[in-house]
This record gives C-alpha cells, sequence and structure tokens, in this order.
C-alpha cells in the first residue's frame, strides 16, 4: 500500500488534484464566476473555442515559435557553456557578458528587439532566444568543469579520437545537466513566448490572453492559459522527464 501510494504517477495525479481542490474553494469563496470562474464553468467556452479552431491555431502557433527559440538557444547556450567550462580564458573573456544578460530583464530585451527589428517573427524568436541562452550556458558551464579527469586521461592514453572521445566521454557526462537546461528551458521559454505574444504578435496563446483580458473575459483567459499548460505537462511527463532519467541512468548504475 505504501509503495502504491508513492507511485509517481499517483503522487503526480493527487498532487494536481488537491490544486484543483484549492481552486474550487477559493472560487466559491470568491462567489464571483468573473473574478474565479468554477473548473467546470470553463467546459463551455473550451469547446466553443476548440470547435471554431481558434484554440488548435493560437495554440499551434505558439507552440512553433517555443521550438524555434527552444533549438537555437540549447544549440549556442551548450556550445557557449562547455566552452567556457574547459577553457579558463574563454571564461574569464565572456563570464562579465554572461552576468549581464543573466541580470538583464526580459522584458527590455523584448522591447529592444521589437524596436529594433519590427514587430515581426524574426524579432520575437531572437527575443526569447538571447532571454534563454545565458541559462543554459550557466548550467553547462558547471556541467563542464565538472567532468571526471580521469576519464579525460583514460580517453588520452586510449587515443580515442576527437569524435570518439566527444561522444563516449564527455556527453555522457555532461548529458544530465543538458537534460536539466532543457526542462528548465522549456518551462521558461514559453513563458517567455507568451509575453512575446502578448506585446507584439497578431497569434499565439498571449496574444489571444492579451485579447481576453482587454475584454475582462477571466474564463476565455484561463481556457487558453490552462489549454496550453496543459500541452506542457503532457510534454514534460512523456518526453522530458523519460529522457532526463534515461541520461541519469548511468550514473547510478
Amino acid at each position: 500500500m505504501t509503495k502504491t501510494l508513492q507511485h509517481p504517477a499517483l503522487v503526480r495525479t493527487l498532487s494536481l488534484g488537491l490544486l484543483l481542490a484549492l481552486w474550487i474553494v477559493a472560487a466559491r469563496l470568491t462567489a464571483d464566476a468573473s473574478v474565479l470562474p468554477q473548473p467546470w464553468a470553463l467546459w463551455t467556452p473550451f469547446v466553443k473555442a476548440l470547435s471554431s479552431g481558434a484554440l488548435p491555431y493560437h495554440l499551434g502557433m505558439t507552440l512553433w515559435r517555443v521550438v524555434c527559440a527552444f533549438v537555437p538557444a540549447m544549440v549556442i547556450g551548450v556550445a557557449l557553456g562547455f566552452l567556457m567550462g574547459r577553457f579558463p580564458v574563454a571564461d574569464r573573456w565572456l563570464d562579465p557578458w554572461l552576468v549581464v544578460f543573466l541580470n538583464l530583464p526580459a522584458l527590455v530585451l523584448i522591447v529592444l528587439c521589437y524596436l529594433w527589428i519590427g514587430l515581426n517573427e524574426t524579432a520575437a524568436i531572437l527575443a526569447v532566444v538571447l532571454n534563454k541562452i545565458p541559462n543554459v550556458a550557466t548550467i553547462l558551464r558547471e556541467g563542464a568543469r565538472a567532468l571526471d579527469p580521469n576519464l579525460d586521461a583514460m580517453a588520452q592514453v586510449y587515443r580515442m579520437r576527437p569524435m570518439a572521445r566527444l561522444r563516449h566521454v564527455v556527453l555522457p557526462q555532461l548529458a544530465p545537466f543538458i537534460a536539466g537546461a532543457a526542462r528548465s528551458g522549456i518551462a521558461v521559454i514559453w513563458k517567455i513566448v507568451l509575453v512575446v505574444e502578448f506585446l507584439g504578435r497578431s497569434s499565439g496563446i498571449g496574444f489571444q490572453i492579451h485579447f481576453y483580458f482587454q475584454l475582462f473575459d477571466v474564463a476565455m483567459v484561463l481556457v487558453y492559459a490552462l489549454s496550453f499548460i496543459g500541452v506542457m505537462l503532457l510534454v514534460e511527463a512523456l518526453v522530458l522527464q523519460p529522457a532526463e532519467r534515461r541520461v541519469r541512468r548511468w550514473r547510478t548504475a
């Protein structure tokens, strides 16, 4: 019985159920559907948005922007982090830049990209990428610093080629850090994408939230927000968590 109650899927379900119960209690205490409607009151607007095609379209646009920002942010951030972690000279030169971008508010970068490039997709994606690269680089720098020197020595003894060394020695050690950066990256990127859409796009979940915010329609704001949160929870449970468990397996084997 105890083991059953500790099952990850059951714990996750019970935790989300507790959150839903708190929502129901809060909505009952508020007693005003225009402020906080009950969860079941969202069903009708959800079906309407889904059947009209508006929800799938805007959800798809946001997901597309998340993917377009996530891939370059991870690639560039991993490369910079590895470079800084392995080469002290590069770290000394790039660390001030990293500190500046880590402390630069996301809103400032978004506004500047829109002002400099225009209200287009290039500016939107670039703003998200620039906001995420420093976080990925910081995590990977620590991962590169933590590489086992004994494994490096072994690779030299066996005269492993650079690509074989990268594949069999470096990447397995960096994989948990890359997985951690990816999990946190998805969570941060989609939030920034919503801000980007809120400020300067004509499609996406953020745009729809802005639209219904102007109409003071709390129900539709919740419908669009929760729809995307639901998708991201599925991505987290079906893709990111299994991938992270797999890349960490060798450490506990």
